[in-house]
């Protein structure tokens, strides 16, 4: 077990699959900095061409708040101390600035499901990054995604089984999942 370990994604709707990952990390660090990229997708808007969700509110509908309560939320009901994480913008866009937000000393594990996220490591790499590759999944062994449960929702198909409870309540208490139907219907 390493001291600190990184994770970093989009958390466009933080669900099962993400928490997977996460809790993977953290059986491997005593604590665990939770990345969230495009922070704000004006400011931090995808740059590589195999990052096809970070530019627009449609593929980006929550804020970085939203997701960042999302996710706590999340790991307080699945039993990991507060003591044992930190939140962090994570400017996958402007590798030049990762080490202002995430430490340097760190181990950043990685899940590798995409040539997106086979670029991500190599970023990580070339920054001097120590990285380690939890699992490899060709793309259909990867799962629902939060593209697909944006558009179940969307759609008013049922999404609620692939997230954690307090997601769930979250982005209806919230009006989450209304705002992700408007985003639909203003792109029909």
């Amino acid at each position: 077990m390493v001291d600190t370990g990184v994770i970093h994604g989009r958390f466009q709707i933080f669900h099962l699959k993400h928490m997977e990952y996460l809790l993977a990390a953290k059986m491997r660090c005593r604590k665990l900095y939770i990345g969230i990229t495009h922070s704000d997708i004006v400011a931090f808007a995808a740059t590589s061409a195999l990052d096809l969700h970070g530019t627009t509110k449609r593929d980006n509908p929550l804020t970085y708040f939203e997701r960042l309560e999302m996710i706590q939320g999340a790991l307080t009901d699945f039993g990991v101390k507060r003591e044992e994480y930190e939140m962090i913008p994570f400017p996958v866009s402007q590798p030049d600035l990762i080490t202002q937000y995430a430490p340097r000393d760190a181990v950043y594990f990685m899940s590798i499901c995409s040539e997106w996220d086979e670029e991500r490591c190599q970023i990580l790499q070339r920054l001097g990054l120590e990285t380690e590759v939890l699992w490899r999944k060709i793309e259909e062994e990867r799962g629902i995604t939060g593209t697909e449960i944006r558009q179940l929702i969307a759609e008013g198909l049922e999404w609620q089984q692939h997230v954690p409870k307090t997601v769930s309540e979250y982005i209806i208490e919230h009006g989450i999942d209304k705002r992700i139907q408007a985003l639909n219907h203003m792109f029909e």
